[in-house]
């Protein structure tokens, strides 16, 4: 039996007061709703573009930044590939993969990262934070961790960081869970912000200028409900672009981004 419009008022009232009162208890539903299990496939680096200044690109992060939900060449990491391409010779690594959290990206993608030693990278991770209820605390460090790392490994390197998509937006997610998700999100994304601001890196602005096209439009949406699909990262890539512009912007250049001490 469906809950009442009562009940669902009450529900949709806990979450806007306390949305960890809903997804606490609901945790182990969510999860077991959304089980992806980890998608490792290795990826030989993109060539593309044949004018301009050569630029080592490289991608990490979960699913999003993996491509599920389309055709690989639909994915923003090769769709953002393609628009750089146009006036740089790129080289595009893509260390995404499916599930990953932000300690995966640390632990797992970095080190072939750093190997690399980009001149542009795009950390799109933090909706599997959102859904774990990783810490935020936890989660500042990795972050300040890959920025560290990646700065040692190339002192010029620019950031781009989506943080988390909407997670109040898939069909997937109970209905029950979506205000606090997105309540989740922000938090998450505050974060995300805040950091951006201290560490001169570019937030891109994934949920709050993506959200509500999905949630008007539910055939943003792969068949699995949860993760774009080609159209979906074509809404995606257009603010991608225009952050990893704003991350090559000539008067970002020259400018040496702050350097971190190692983080604990």
């Amino acid at each position: 039996m469906s809950p009442s419009k009562h009940t669902r008022q009450s529900i949709r009232r806990a979450a806007a007061v306390s949305p960890y009162f809903v997804i606490s208890s609901l945790t182990g539903t969510l999860m077991a709703l959304l089980a992806i299990s980890p998608l490792v496939q290795a990826r030989a680096p993109l060539k593309m573009g044949d004018t301009g200044a050569p630029l080592v690109y490289a991608v990490l992060g979960d699913s999003t930044a993996a491509g599920v939900g389309a055709p690989y060449d639909d994915g923003i990491a090769v769709r953002t590939t393609a628009h750089l391409s146009l006036t740089r010779q790129v080289t595009m690594h893509n260390f995404a993969v499916s599930g990953a959290r932000m300690r995966d990206v640390l632990e797992k993608q970095l080190p072939a990262a750093e190997a690399a030693r980009p001149d542009l990278v795009l950390l799109s991770v933090a909706a599997n934070d959102v859904t774990h209820l990783t810490s935020i605390p936890s989660m500042r460090s990795r972050l300040r961790q890959i920025v560290g790392r990646l700065r040692a490994a190339n002192p010029t390197v620019q950031i781009v960081v989506t943080g988390s998509p909407d997670m109040g937006s898939p069909p997937r997610i109970p209905w029950i869970l979506r205000g606090a998700s997105s309540m989740r999100t922000k938090m998450v994304n505050g974060m995300f912000k805040g950091e951006a601001k201290r560490l001169d890196l570019v937030f891109a602005p994934i949920a709050e200028e993506t959200g509500p096209a999905f949630r008007r439009d539910r055939t943003l949406f792969d068949d699995d409900r949860f993760h774009p699909n080609a159209r979906g990262y074509a809404v995606w890539t257009a603010v991608l672009n225009k952050s990893l512009a704003q991350a090559l912007s000539s008067d970002r250049e020259g400018v040496l981004p702050r350097l971190l001490p190692p983080q604990n």
